[in-house]
């Protein structure tokens, strides 16, 4: 398994970077997805653009593939768990789903001491903070360190173009944002399916480090949207050399984003100021870890088509309009 650098490469010229198809619906971009979206269907096309510190900052070859099959992967393992928006996958970067109302609420479940960005459990902690989204933590802790048990620390859902804020349980009821009733079946979904994608990751050599769920309602039923337990979603470490780098205090082996937030934090950017311009080395490492991600948590190969993505993404679409 595995896919040729080479190619790779090429495809850096190729990316799925942003699409036109109003004919579909009402069109909305947000970092990643671009979505068509009429009053009982949403057409979301996955495209290859990259989001780091709430800013898109490029693109990667096939990550929108990866993205898109990687979730609908997910949905059907955990059907029987919750219930989900995906109807169909007519193409390898397209899902048309529900049309959910979403919860203004992204559930974060952490289950390590990790992270690199403003919002970060780890950020937090390093700077002494003891108490994050309502959960108190003990001193003593390690970057990296399993937590003594997961913590779900949601975040509100900001506009285009600003930060996602950090709250709480009980900051969110008594903001009136969620009832107490709904929070707490959301976070009971969440929390299953976590334990799930953490089950499922160990079975295949992998850490399902944190992660993040989208929940909406559909036609009264709590639904899970978006995307679920994606190498853009979730931090994903190899289980074999966890401890040992753990015990020696060095950063993780990836297979996520965070190698890309790594290499632009380096350079100085953390979400404000110029962009660094991302060399085509670093976008085919980071592909290539996307894909060994889908590899790994579906065990199959991953197949990419002969056809210009931007191509057969119009033809697919076009037989839907």
């Amino acid at each position: 398994m595995g896919i040729d650098p080479n190619l790779l490469k090429e495809q850096c010229d190729q990316t799925l970077d942003q699409t036109d198809f109003d004919a579909l619906g009402t069109r909305e971009v947000g970092k990643v997805r671009d979505n068509y979206v009429t009053d009982e269907r949403r057409f979301i096309v996955v495209t290859d653009r990259v989001s780091c510190f709430d800013v898109v900052v490029g693109t990667l070859p096939f990550k929108g593939q990866v993205l898109n099959q990687l979730a609908a992967f997910w949905f059907e393992a955990t059907a029987a768990i919750a219930h989900n928006h995906l109807i169909a996958v007519p193409d390898p970067n397209v899902s048309v789903v529900q049309e959910c109302r979403p919860l203004p609420v992204e559930f974060v479940f952490r289950g390590y001491l990790t992270g690199s960005t403003s919002t970060a459990i780890w950020t937090a902690y390093e700077r002494g903070d003891r108490s994050y989204c309502g959960h108190a933590l003990p001193d003593g802790l390690a970057k990296h360190e399993r937590l003594r048990e997961p913590l779900l620390t949601p975040t509100t859902k900001a506009p285009k173009g600003t930060h996602d804020e950090l709250t709480s349980r009980a900051e969110l009821i008594e903001r009136g944002i969620l009832s107490e009733e709904i929070y707490d079946e959301a976070a009971g979904i969440a929390g299953k399916l976590f334990a799930e994608g953490q089950r499922w990751a160990e079975s295949r050599g992998m850490i399902l480090a944190d992660t993040k769920y989208e929940i909406g309602r559909y036609k009264g039923e709590l639904t899970i949207s978006d995307e679920i337990n994606t190498p853009d979603s979730s931090r994903y470490w190899y289980t074999d050399t966890y401890q040992e780098l753990f015990d020696a205090g060095e950063e993780q082996r990836k297979l996520d984003k965070e190698y890309v937030r790594t290499w632009l934090a380096a350079r100085g950017f953390v979400g404000d100021g110029e962009i660094p311009v991302i060399t085509d080395d670093i976008r085919v490492e980071a592909a290539k870890r996307y894909i060994k991600a889908y590899e790994l948590i579906t065990g199959e190969a991953f197949v990419v088509s002969e056809d210009p993505v931007r191509e057969r993404v119009a033809a697919a679409l076009s037989a839907l309009a």
